[in-house]
């Protein structure tokens, strides 16, 4: 059951995700996006994967998590992306 339930958890994360990663792409900025939020994501996403391997409780859990991983992980591509199309921005403004 807690299997199930962690499952639960991860796959509404994980819908979530891919709907910021579109926001964030469309809004082209960086601002109001925390970089170090999105890295203590990913860590804790890491730190779950990395439980399971270690304990051995290799199942379906562990698809959501990398999943998911990959999904934020996307994040900071588009974050570094976003911050790359505001400096230009502010370049061309001060020209």
């Amino acid at each position: 059951m807690g299997s199930i339930l962690e499952t639960v958890m991860l796959v509404c994360f994980g819908f979530s995700w891919p709907l910021n990663v579109i926001k964030a792409y469309r809004a082209k900025t960086a601002k109001g996006t925390s970089l170090p939020f999105i890295l203590l994501i990913i860590t804790g996403y890491i730190a779950g994967i990395s439980a399971k391997l270690i304990s051995g409780q290799i199942n379906y859990v562990l698809i959501a998590y990398i999943l998911n991983l990959a999904i934020v992980s996307l994040n900071v591509i588009v974050y570094f992306r976003n911050v790359s199309l505001d400096k230009k921005r502010l370049q061309e403004t001060e020209a």
